[in-house]
């Protein structure tokens, strides 16, 4: 595993534990994880793992499972101690994070435990390229981690090594292959078993549990069912006889992904089932082993008539699911994206999220850049995420609080030797994993932690710079004020701006000579704005009271509407999108003032990215100001040329 960055672990991270005495108490898989990692470190810089007179005690107390650990430091000693050997292990990288401060002063003892017991990362890697969308759907790093060539790796030492990564930052489970399940995607369940147990005891070292996207259609096409009804008592006992298989390879999986009725997947709605059915029947073959299912909510019309205006793929999650709260099992988890469409650069929260109280709901983000630049463009995700989670959609009650069943996310990761592309990408999957773990935390607080851990202090304040902005950036020279898409159809990068115009894809802007956006209201549109609880049917019902970053997501407007800005609509999507260039041109310039600071082979992979960063901005800024001006026929203010 030559050349491979080491992101957030570079040996520098371990130089404090390295450098000290340290007591190791207990026993068990996780404690000898623990014990190499302190070990390895001592070697590197000279310091002792011993039975007395220490600087740093790890120790655990009992074996219950727990991920939850207690730190402090008194009279020059630091400890950490710990119920469960995942705890230990989360409180070693605790210290990591702290560095040197880890050994400096005194520190009451304080318990930290993650607020979601589930973490998760979803790879929608294929085992066999896809003809259309390669080794990994919507992966912009390479090819897969974990597959290759059509089966899995035989060398998975670099699967190892992002186990050790992703505990680093907390994320304790991982689904292994894309959930659109294709033929040799679905043996994985059967015969090909063997191969995710592999990969599952690559993962376990550093407490994460492996899960696989199945298909629900398993029954007929590997078991050679005449049907896959949920509630027919054969398939039930397929199920039931597979998932044993599966536990008698992988004691410790987790469970099952599933996407199902959902852009041409089968599902229940084929045999007069609903979601909830399909979801307890798989619940049902895990819950003696302790698994999960996560049922994705994503489900709508993918066939829609473009001239249909009373058809609304925001409206399609809340209405397929919310009849059935309450009705999925206990083991049976609802995974919901957070917005209503597609990972958007910016989308109100889901309806959904707040109205399901009686079921296990996970919130689903999308570190993987699908619509945000595609790990070409700088696009730090942390302030949308955290809106996200802090957001109030159930009175008071925030996002993070409401996702009992988790918080899972899209991996960005491939088999590049920067992990994810972008270098600066590995921000995003850095942040997800500590927001998944305390969902309030101070995202600034954590972008400050990855940079210290993967660039030292030296050029900390210029890729802040680069990094803080670069979400509203990207907002800026796309989709303006919420409306969404406007990207190439099926790769989607890049501008087009009718590209899914006249689609049956449900993605529309609705642009005309007096206007643009979507009316979303139940006044005069779709009625998508009163599926949300108060106060925010009221807030998204009017566009005087709206957010102006959401104004077209719920209304349609003309050019000449006054923004609470006082910038009528035109006038900000063509200041915007001049403005999104001059930024991205700016930090150009940051980063290339930081030659000296960053190690050469990073700092030019970045510089290479802000080549065609800068030059697509350009792109989506000529020609989303050039098609607006063309519609509207209103000059730019400013005299900028337009074409």
């Amino acid at each position: 595993m030559q050349d491979v960055d080491p992101a957030w672990l570079p040996d520098g991270a371990s130089r404090p534990i390295g450098t000290r005495r340290t007591l190791i108490r207990g026993t068990g898989p996780l404690v000898d994880t623990v014990r190499g990692e302190v070990e390895k470190a001592c070697r590197r810089f000279g310091g002792a793992v011993v039975q007395d007179d220490p600087d740093l005690v790890l120790e655990l107390t009992g074996d219950d499972g727990s991920e939850a650990f207690t730190y402090g430091r008194r009279d020059s000693r630091t400890t950490v101690t710990a119920s469960g050997g995942a705890g230990l292990l989360y409180g070693l990288f605790h210290v990591v994070r702290l560095g040197e401060s880890a050994f400096l002063g005194e520190a009451e003892r304080e318990e930290h435990r993650p607020e979601l017991a589930l973490r998760m990362l979803d790879h929608w890697d294929n085992v066999a390229v896809h003809p259309v969308m390669g080794q990994v759907e919507r992966g912009y790093s390479g090819g897969s981690l974990f597959w290759e060539d059509g089966r899995a790796r035989g060398d998975l030492d670099r699967v190892r090594a992002y186990g050790r990564l992703l505990a680093a930052c907390g994320i304790n489970a991982v689904a292994v292959n894309n959930v659109n399940v294709h033929a040799a995607e679905a043996r994985l369940l059967t015969d090909r078993l063997r191969e995710v147990a592999d990969i599952a005891g690559a993962l376990r070292p550093y407490g994460i549990r492996t899960h696989l996207s199945v298909t629900f259609a398993a029954p007929v096409v590997l078991g050679g069912l005449e049907t896959a009804d949920p509630l027919d008592a054969g398939v039930r006992e397929w199920w039931a006889e597979a998932v044993a298989r599966v536990y008698s390879e992988i004691p410790d999986f987790g469970g099952f992904v599933v996407k199902a009725d959902s852009e041409g997947q089968p599902g229940p709605f084929a045999y007069g089932r609903s979601h909830a059915d399909g979801a307890n029947m798989l619940a049902a073959a895990l819950a003696p082993h302790g698994g999960t299912v996560h049922w994705r909510a994503f489900v709508y019309n993918h066939r829609q008539d473009w001239r249909d205006r009373s058809t609304d793929r925001a409206r399609a999650a809340y209405d397929h699911f919310v009849p059935l709260d309450g009705e999925f099992a206990d083991n049976a988890v609802l995974q919901v994206k957070h917005g209503p469409m597609d990972f958007q650069v910016r989308e109100p929260v889901s309806p959904l999220i707040g109205a399901m109280p009686g079921t296990r709901l996970a919130v689903e983000l999308q570190v993987t850049q699908e619509y945000t630049g595609q790990q070409r463009h700088v696009c730090w995700l942390g302030p949308m995420w955290s809106e996200v989670l802090r957001f109030g959609i159930a009175g008071e009650t925030p996002v993070g609080a409401l996702a009992r069943g988790g918080l899972v996310a899209v991996s960005n990761v491939g088999d590049d030797p920067f992990w994810t592309g972008h270098p600066l990408a590995q921000a995003n999957l850095y942040t997800f994993g500590r927001l998944a773990w305390e969902p309030g935390a101070d995202p600034h607080r954590v972008l400050d932690e990855w940079i210290r851990l993967t660039f030292g202090d030296g050029p900390a304040a210029g890729v802040r710079a680069v990094l803080t902005g670069s979400w509203r950036t990207y907002e800026k020279y796309t989709a303006p004020l919420g409306v969404g898409f406007m990207v190439q159809p099926g790769h989607h990068y890049g501008p087009s701006v009718d590209g899914y115009e006249y689609s049956p894809w449900g993605t529309y802007h609705f642009a005309d000579r007096d206007g643009v956006g979507v009316d979303r209201s139940v006044a005069s549109g779709t009625g998508y704005a009163g599926q949300y609880a108060k106060p925010w049917d009221e807030v998204y019902e009017s566009p005087d009271s709206c957010p102006d970053e959401l104004l077209l997501f719920f209304h349609h407007v003309s050019y000449g509407h006054l923004l609470k800005s006082g910038k009528t609509v035109i006038q900000h999507i063509y200041d915007t999108h001049f403005e999104g260039v001059e930024e991205v041109a700016a930090a150009a310039e940051v980063w290339a003032s930081l030659v000296d600071l960053v190690e050469p082979a990073r700092h030019a992979r970045v510089t290479e990215r802000f080549v065609e960063q800068l030059r697509s901005a350009r792109e989506w800024r000529d020609q989303v100001n050039s098609y607006f001006f063309r519609k509207s026929g209103v000059p730019d203010e400013r005299g900028r040329t337009l074409y």
